[in-house]
């Protein structure tokens, strides 16, 4: 949310305390009102686990109202699936076994960033990995690092951390579209613009006084040698994550390394038995399941393997390994990869129960159905989206929700109904 001026000396003062107050008034309401918002520094939501716990976050979705051919992005149609057919129940035909809860949207959508935002935070999640294309115009790398930017935009106002997990596969494509001369020219300009935009934002995560960088691979760039060349863009070193069994590949540029998600439970816990033990920095996994709709939907044969969700019960297996094995960082994999059928985001097959899941595991304190509110405060966002009066009101809500008093932004929510 963009905080507007006020009068400095009321917010110097009143900014020591943490308020914020900000008046508005809108000619274009309906009844012309002015309506006083006050802000809050946002607050963390108190939980008994120490275990740092990070979400997979992909911002890659793209509506027909967002995109600039008027289309459906790729990641909601793959290559046969059209979102403008509509089911009886009214439901968009997706490229996806499971459909999100407000449907499919687009990434860089403020009210969706809102509502995936807010159910982190009352999960008792620190923050998000954001998994990054990098900065080339290439097929919808832009459109990823846009979606991002508004993403990272808001992370202040809700109170999580983030870091991005980089993709160095697509180096390749980037070469070959003949906007670099080689892959660890445009990796270094990645970095270059990691390091002025991300990196220095108090927001961003440190592990060791280094901000956390992550590579999903590494896959183009795999020699020592290769990463040494690329991070000498750089300032200051950033503390370097590969995914499991790949750190060699890095040298010692990486510090450690990651788990994920394949075939089934037995490898992770090869990883916490055999990997975990011997890594500077190690980040356990846990997802719900995996369930790919790369061949149903036309653009790819099948990954070959299922992790069946089993009601939750693959989710309660892979938080107990975690439990089990005391770590100190966990990556949840992950809120909206539809496309693998792995997300935390609420769907109308699973409901809250997955995110509810996350709760118990982190213990964060929640005294009522706050996820059915947040929902609900999305839900307005939209039914009343040419409203400005009960945008202003839904403004004062999130502050609410923000620094932990949802009895208030659910008053709110109340108020707005009847």
């Amino acid at each position: 949310m963009i905080r507007r001026m006020i009068n400095p000396f009321i917010t110097g003062c009143l900014g020591a305390l943490g308020i914020f107050f900000v008046a508005s008034c809108d000619s274009d309401s309906p009844s012309g009102s002015s309506t006083t918002i006050e802000e809050f520094d946002p607050v963390p939501v108190a939980k008994t686990s120490d275990t740092k716990v990070y979400m997979h976050y992909m911002t890659w979705f793209e509506s027909k109202e967002s995109s600039n051919n008027n289309q459906w992005g790729y990641h909601w149609t793959m290559q046969n699936q059209n979102p403008d057919n509509v089911d009886a129940e009214g439901n968009r035909e997706i490229a996806s076994h499971y459909y999100p809860l407000i449907g499919p949207y687009h990434s860089g959508d403020e009210d969706v960033i809102e509502y995936h935002l807010l159910l982190m935070k009352y999960s008792g999640i620190d923050g998000i990995l954001i998994d990054w294309y990098g900065t080339y115009d290439v097929n919808d790398y832009a459109m990823v690092r846009e979606n991002t930017e508004q993403v990272v935009e808001m992370m202040d106002d809700v109170g999580l951390e983030y870091a991005i997990v980089y993709e160095d596969r697509f180096l390749n494509n980037v070469v070959n579209a003949e906007m670099a001369p080689t892959p660890e020219s445009a990796a270094k300009r990645d970095m270059r613009y990691l390091e002025s935009n991300f990196f220095s934002d108090p927001n961003y995560i440190e592990i060791n006084n280094n901000p956390l960088l992550m590579v999903f691979g590494p896959i183009t760039l795999e020699t020592p040698e290769r990463w040494t060349e690329v991070f000498r863009t750089l300032n200051t070193p950033p503390t370097f994550l590969t995914l499991w069994d790949s750190s060699s590949e890095a040298g010692e540029n990486a510090q450690g390394e990651y788990a994920w998600v394949y075939e089934n439970n037995s490898y992770l816990e090869n990883f916490y038995t055999n990997t975990l033990p011997s890594l500077e920095i190690g980040m356990g996994g846990a997802y719900p399941g995996f369930k790919d709709f790369y061949q149903e939907g036309g653009s790819s044969s099948s990954i070959g393997w299922t992790i069946e969700h089993n009601n939750g019960a693959t989710l309660d297996q892979t938080l107990q390994l975690a439990s089990k094995n005391n770590l100190d960082y966990l990556q949840l994999i992950s809120w909206n990869d539809f496309g693998e059928g792995t997300m935390f985001e609420p769907t109308e097959e699973f409901g809250f129960s997955y995110i509810e899941k996350v709760r118990d595991f982190t213990g964060a304190e929640l005294s009522f159905n706050v996820f059915e509110n947040i929902f609900r405060l999305f839900s307005f966002r939209k039914e009343y989206s040419g409203n400005a009066d009960v945008q202003r009101k839904l403004d004062q809500a999130f502050e609410y929700f923000a620094s932990v008093q949802p009895e208030k932004a659910v008053e709110i929510l109340n108020s707005i109904e009847e």
